[in-house]
């Protein structure tokens, strides 16, 4: 039975009952949700339903699986070999890097290798490339699930899974409200992280950087991950980049999605509004930050912290109104108490 999505966010306290969460993409900023589903616990709020698109799915999953604390424990302790080391690069047709090695990673913290095992019900969001469709996961194996979620096209490789080809879900849904309504969940409270971010990316752009900090954008990274074997090939892509001051094929390849991304989270949440929509101010991190993990989970618990304490005001404004009203409207009726 659906909710009225007044009446739900009228209710959204931690003594309401039950509520779901969707997690959305955002590729290093997504571990804001760490931060988030802390402050949530934190406050008493009782998490059933999961769903997540990409980065979402894959802090989903963990959290599904009663593992976030040792997600976040090694995420804390990245720096950026750690992050380089999951870069399997494949230089194939469909994407730069392959994702297994992110998927171990992602087992690693599991214990589990199927969806309908986890703790929690879970869903992942990815997109079928052939159809355009949303495809929602609900079972089978967990890590297939995460790697379609995550596979941002043209960066990983996509995955075929029962006679579909599969890539991120941010191409469809970055923030999948509907889904975890669909499960059952009565309110729902969905964490946005595209808020502001192709702003943030277009101010970082026009500021002039200086050709050592070029070469640490995604492709010199990547390139100097490889070690001695491409030393000819990085020093080819220094000369390019201190040559060009117009953004690269990566940046403009990212900057395009999240471009796309944003329209579509506008569009999807006006269309079906959460009860609580949390926007960590994520937006100058970059895809592959994930060694400032700590600054990053902080901003996410901190925004949820601000998100419930500005709702439960608005609610208890809400309410004090609402009884105002009806003694003004109970003085304006003598007979009223006779009746």
């Amino acid at each position: 039975m659906s909710t009225d999505p007044q009446t739900a966010r009228d209710t959204l306290d931690p003594g309401a009952g039950e509520i779901g969460l969707a997690l959305g993409s955002g590729s290093a900023r997504g571990l804001a949700h760490i931060g988030v589903i802390r402050a949530l616990e934190e406050q008493g709020f009782r998490i059933r339903w999961v769903a997540g698109t990409s980065i979402g799915a894959l802090v989903g999953a963990v959290y599904a699986a009663g593992r976030l604390a040792d997600l976040e424990s090694s995420y804390l302790d990245f720096d950026w070999t750690d992050v380089a080391a999951l870069l399997d690069v494949v230089f194939p047709r469909s994407g730069l890097i392959d994702g297994r090695k992110v998927a171990e990673f992602v087992r690693a913290h599991l214990h589990t290798d199927r969806i309908e095992h986890l703790q929690r019900p879970f869903r992942a969001v990815a997109t079928d490339v052939y159809s355009g469709e949303e495809v929602v996961i609900d079972r089978g194996d967990v890590i297939d699930a995460v790697r379609a979620s995550i596979a941002v096209p043209g960066i990983f490789t996509p995955v075929r899974r029962g006679g579909r080809l599969l890539v991120d879900g941010g191409l469809v849904d970055p923030v999948p409200v509907s889904v975890v309504r669909a499960m059952g969940a009565p309110r729902v409270v969905a964490v946005d992280l595209n808020d502001r971010v192709v702003q943030s990316r277009i101010a970082r752009d026009r500021r002039r950087r200086p050709p050592q900090d070029k070469v640490g954008d995604f492709l010199g990274r990547l390139l100097g991950s490889l070690g001695g074997q491409q030393t000819e090939m990085l020093h080819q892509f220094r000369l390019w980049t201190e040559q060009d001051e117009t953004p690269g094929i990566f940046e403009l390849l990212l900057t395009a999605y999240n471009i796309m991304e944003a329209q579509i989270t506008r569009m999807r949440l006006h269309a079906d509004p959460p009860d609580l929509v949390i926007r960590p101010p994520v937006a100058e991190f970059r895809f592959l930050d994930y060694h400032r993990a700590g600054e990053i989970i902080e901003r996410g618990h901190a925004a949820a912290m601000a998100a419930l304490l500005k709702h439960t005001g608005a609610a208890d404004r809400r309410s004090t109104l609402e009884a105002g009203t009806a003694l003004q409207g109970a003085s304006h009726d003598p007979g009223g108490a006779r009746r």
